[in-house]
C-alpha cells in the first residue's frame, strides 16, 4: 500500500504518545478518589515528557521500575504467558476472530486472577531487592 499511496498509508498512523496519553485520560476518568499507584516499565515511550506530565496532572504515584527488569512487569509474568498458552494451537483467520477469542479469554477469568497476579508483584519486588536488582526468575 505504501508504494501505491504513501499519503494514505501514513495517514493511518498516530504516534504511540497520542494513543498512550488518550488511554491515560480514560484511566483517570475511571479512578476512584483513593490514591492511585501506577506501575509501568521504563520504556522510552512511557518516560517521555508528555506521559510524565499527565501522571503529574492526575497526581498518580509512579512506582519505580528497575532498568531491564521484565520479570517485574505483571503482563510478562502472569497475564500474557497464560494468554499465549490459551491461544496455543488455535488458528485464527481474521482479525475479528482474534478479538472475539481474546475477549472470551479475559471474560472467562475470575477477578481473583488479576488480584493474585498483582499480589505476586510485591513478592517479586522483595525478591528483586534481596537479589540486588538481579532477575527474579531465571
Amino acid at each position: 500500500m505504501f508504494q501505491r499511496n504513501p499519503d494514505e498509508f501514513l495517514r493511518r498512523f498516530i504516534t504511540v504518545d497520542e494513543t498512550y496519553i488518550a488511554s491515560l485520560d480514560r484511566f483517570n476518568i475511571l479512578k476512584a478518589k483513593k490514591k492511585v499507584l501506577f506501575h509501568q516499565d521504563n520504556a522510552r515511550v512511557h518516560t517521555c515528557p508528555a506521559p510524565i506530565a499527565k501522571f503529574n496532572e492526575f497526581r498518580y504515584e509512579l512506582l519505580p521500575h528497575p532498568a531491564y527488569s521484565p520479570d517485574l512487569a505483571p503482563c510478562n509474568y502472569f497475564l500474557l504467558p497464560n494468554l499465549k498458552k490459551w491461544f496455543g494451537g488455535k488458528r485464527l483467520i481474521i482479525r475479528e476472530q482474534l478479538i472475539a477469542e481474546t475477549e472470551a479469554y479475559f471474560e472467562g477469568l475470575d477477578k481473583s486472577y488479576y488480584s493474585d497476579g498483582l499480589k505476586k508483584l510485591e513478592n517479586r519486588w522483595i525478591k528483586c531487592i534481596e537479589l540486588k536488582r538481579d532477575y527474579v526468575e531465571k
